[in-house]
């Protein structure tokens, strides 16, 4: 029987693909200059994972439900990368909190560490908090002493910036 009259439910089972980081509407995607190479290392890890399935010639069902999910994850890591803004570092330590610091606030007498990155390069356990996040936006743009109001988790809390490091501006690669 010709492939064409046969139903192949691989082709056209619904595939399930994790949702990237929320970055909300009209929201300028800012990262960090390792965030911008993480985009584009991932870009290209998934191009080269597609040409290598798309090499296999016809698929079979396992591989054609991962083209399928490696085009969709492929269109959302582009587009991340093409909107992405970077946040170049300061050429001197201002204490200013920004895109790409680590921020040590105290926070009603405990001290809270955490860097302040963009979206796709956050990861809360290992200290890395997005821009967006309620605590980093309260605190971006203060400086060192200063005592910023901010609601987190439904109440008021006062938050004081007691030390702010940059990644100091240097020379960066140029194939970036």
């Amino acid at each position: 029987m010709s492939r064409a009259f046969v139903r192949d439910d691989a082709d056209t089972e619904r595939v399930m693909v994790p949702a990237r980081a929320p970055l909300p509407e009209g929201v300028t995607n800012f990262v960090t200059p390792s965030g911008l190479a993480a985009l584009a290392e991932e870009v290209a890890a998934l191009k080269a994972e597609r040409e290598a399935l798309l090499a296999l010639g016809d698929a079979p069902g396992d591989a054609s439900r991962r083209l399928a999910a490696l085009r969709e994850q492929l269109d959302e890591a582009e587009a991340r990368w093409a909107s992405a803004v970077v946040v170049e570092p300061p050429s001197v330590d201002d204490g200013v909190v920004r895109v790409g610091a680590t921020v040590t606030l105290d926070q009603e007498g405990e001290p809270v560490t955490f860097m302040v990155t963009g979206v796709d390069e956050a990861d809360p356990l290992e200290g890395r908090v997005a821009f967006t996040a309620p605590i980093a936006a309260a605190v971006l743009g203060w400086r060192v002493g200063d005592v910023v109001p901010a609601e987190l988790g439904g109440r008021r809390v006062s938050l004081r910036v007691d030390r702010v490091v940059q990644a100091l501006q240097h020379a960066r690669p140029t194939n970036l």
